[in-house]
């Protein structure tokens, strides 16, 4: 990626519905460059895709969890994909540690939270699993 590629993913991070004109008068290039710059971007694998982007505040009641999660042998690429499946689970890392992957988890209800729960511990592949609820946000960037 060169600074052009890096300037057009951080406009798109913003705006992903951003019109191809816009982004294109913005970085000061052609439309056809935008269309070709993206295209390359999504071919290469560097741009996965587009998202909806959800208000932090959506839903006050709403469950939310940390969830460590113990992949077995080498099947953390499979247990990635089956993860991204669920819509509850708002990011998804590999880490270090005793740990293979850290997920953010959001639910409307416990209830909702114990059957995404039950969802992760039943992906093939997925070992051991540790959870904890956020109580509170007291710092976000």
């Amino acid at each position: 990626m060169d600074d052009l590629d890096r300037k057009l993913v951080a406009l798109l991070r913003t705006d992903g519905r951003m019109p191809v004109t816009t982004l294109a008068r913005q970085l000061g290039v052609s439309r056809a460059t935008v269309n070709s710059r993206v295209e390359r971007l999504l071919e290469s694998g560097k741009v996965l895709g587009f998202t909806v982007r959800m208000r932090e505040d959506h839903g006050d009641d709403d469950v939310r969890a940390i969830t460590l999660i113990e992949v077995e042998g080498r099947t953390t690429n499979d247990v990635i994909k089956a993860l991204r499946g669920l819509a509850e689970i708002q990011s998804l890392h590999t880490t270090n540690g005793g740990w293979d992957l850290v997920a953010e988890v959001r639910c409307d209800s416990l209830l909702d939270f114990d059957r995404v729960l039950g969802r992760i511990r039943a992906v093939d592949g997925v070992i051991n699993s540790e959870t904890s609820l956020l109580l509170n946000s007291v710092l976000r960037s």
